[in-house]
């Protein structure tokens, strides 16, 4: 551990012209008398680390040193490819590797474009999960996550219905939408490939054995392709709506946004008062009823009668909540 941070230390100190106590003591969460003891051990060590004393004093490197240490290790290299997701790397338990690869990317640059990851981290940011949810990390994630990284096969258990499920998966590669955690994996023995929810596994077991991968397999293709189906399956049932003009541009925030956009496409010309009829797909008529609700006055529901029916009464409790 010790070996790490004094590692770490030098690292620092190469990328930057100097670091106060109370800095290094932050980056390394240690207090300054350890930071004292570490420098010490430094440079009996042979590593020129020269402290300057006084109230702008600090530590740094003497003579332009630098450390042969920034090679970086393959778990390093695949984990900076996505230091732009910090929560998903925290979630991984690659949040270490991360920091470690970019402080050696760092110290490895010329002085004078080592602040560029802090000038790029300080102007974009990923927030992936949506407002006013509170995301849940799967407890089995970074074991599932392991086994992406390292090709291994697991026996996953999950939860399908009233029951659990056993099967034996390849997994491909992890998918991060709207805050929930979804693993692509092949079936081992079947040749197609399937989408599980991670928080719906009850237990990962990773197996010793690694499968072999096919290369041609495109991840970011495949979850779209996927995901356009999951979208277009849930799509049972259709309503026939009149919108305003505000409604026609609410639309698709309220719906399934390319179901709408499609809809509005093949809609007819407007009205006398400026209305468009159009025939929706919609999950269930309890979806669409809650959809809907959203575009208030904006939207008329003209089939099925049940649909409108629901809306005539929510109408009328509004009526005799606000009166006349």
């Amino acid at each position: 551990m010790r070996a790490a941070r004094l590692i770490k230390m030098v690292l620092l100190l190469q990328s930057r012209p100097s670091m106060t106590a109370a800095e290094l003591a932050r980056e390394l969460e240690v207090s300054e008398r350890t930071v004292t003891r570490d420098a010490q051990a430094l440079s009996e060590a042979g590593v020129p680390v020269y402290a300057d004393r006084g109230r702008a004093g600090g530590y740094r490197l003497v003579g332009g040193y630098r450390t042969r240490l920034t090679g970086l290790a393959r778990g390093e290299a695949e984990a900076l490819f996505l230091s732009g997701v910090p929560g998903a790397l925290r979630e991984m338990g690659l949040q270490d590797a991360a920091s470690a690869a970019r402080l050696k990317v760092s110290a490895a640059l010329l002085p004078s474009v080592r602040d560029a990851s802090r000038t790029a981290a300080q102007r974009f940011h990923l927030d992936a999960p949506s407002w006013f949810k509170e995301p849940k990390t799967p407890e089995l994630l970074p074991a599932v996550a392991d086994a992406v990284w390292d090709d291994r096969r697991i026996t996953a258990r999950y939860a399908r219905g009233e029951g659990e499920v056993v099967r034996e998966l390849e997994p491909y590669g992890l998918v991060l939408k709207a805050g929930v955690w979804y693993l692509c994996a092949r079936v081992t023995g079947h040749g197609s490939h399937r989408v599980y929810r991670i928080d719906r596994f009850t237990a990962v077991e990773t197996g010793g054995e690694r499968f072999a991968r096919d290369e041609e397999f495109d991840l970011p293709g495949f979850w779209e392709e996927r995901a356009g189906q999951f979208a277009r399956s849930i799509l049972r049932a259709e309503t026939v709506v009149r919108l305003s003009r505000d409604g026609v541009r609410a639309l698709p925030h309220a719906v399934d946004a390319p179901s709408a956009r499609e809809a509005l496409e093949a809609a007819g010309a407007p009205d006398e008062q400026g209305w468009v009829t159009v025939t929706l797909p919609v999950e269930s008529e309890e979806v669409a009823h809650s959809q809907l609700a959203m575009l208030g006055p904006e939207v008329e529901v003209l089939a099925p009668e049940s649909l409108r029916a629901r809306f005539i009464r929510d109408a009328a409790r509004l009526a005799a909540l606000y009166g006349t």
